[in-house]
């Protein structure tokens, strides 16, 4: 049953100290490609680790934080203060990314494509056309386009963006101890293991899929 009560309603308008923690875990995550830890986010902000603890914990329970579970460094965002439903960026769609050439060099961009304002805020994007039926189980079709954030770090389990002998694949990434693939969802292909002389470049990480009309 419903307390009906006295005191005062709980504060949920984020705080100008926690949109400072949130713009702080937004430039370590562009800066570095993966989230800050509590003890490094703490460093930052010249607080304790209590303090960046409590921090944390306000932003996710105000839904602008979550933790992604079973992963070391969990801290992601999910919503900006200024969000809102209309504000759109338009994010470059490239075609085949060669080795040695810039991701979004001229001659590899063939459109745009609009995104929200929160992806766009999340890092240098870009959208990749998938090709073939690899991904199919992760939600990922043929000629659906993946949204991308650039990074050349990725974590065990992310769907990355990959060039791999002078063709970029999506695929998820596999990793423990020395041993490395780019895994299909698709039983129909086989992993691709990945030696040190492979030249694996993680060009970055799947954050959203957007899918062709009418399909």
């Amino acid at each position: 049953m419903e307390r009906k009560g006295r005191g005062r309603r709980p504060v949920e308008e984020i705080t100008d100290t926690q949109i400072n923690a949130l713009k702080e875990i937004r430039r370590f995550t562009n800066h570095r490609g993966f989230p800050p830890t509590i003890k490094e986010l703490a460093d930052i902000l010249g607080i304790s680790h209590a303090s960046a603890h409590g921090q944390v914990n306000q932003l996710v329970r105000k839904g602008y934080l979550k933790r992604e579970a079973r992963k070391a460094r969990s801290l992601a965002i999910v919503r900006e203060p200024e969000d809102t439903l209309s504000v759109m960026t338009a994010i470059p769609i490239v075609g085949r990314v060669a080795a040695g050439r810039p991701i979004l060099a001229v001659e590899n961009i063939v459109g745009e494509i609009m995104v929200e304002g929160r992806i766009a805020r999340s890092g240098r994007c870009f959208a990749l056309e998938v090709a073939g039926d690899s991904m199919v189980n992760a939600g990922i079709r043929e000629r659906d386009l993946v949204v991308v954030r650039e990074q050349p770090v990725a974590e065990n389990g992310d769907i990355v963006v990959a060039l791999l002998e002078d063709e970029a694949t999506v695929k998820r990434l596999f990793i423990r101890d020395e041993k490395i693939e780019l895994r299909p969802e698709n039983p129909k292909h086989r992993p691709i293991p990945v030696g040190p002389d492979d030249g694996l470049r993680i060009l970055g990480k799947v954050i959203a899929v957007r899918h062709r009309q009418g399909r």
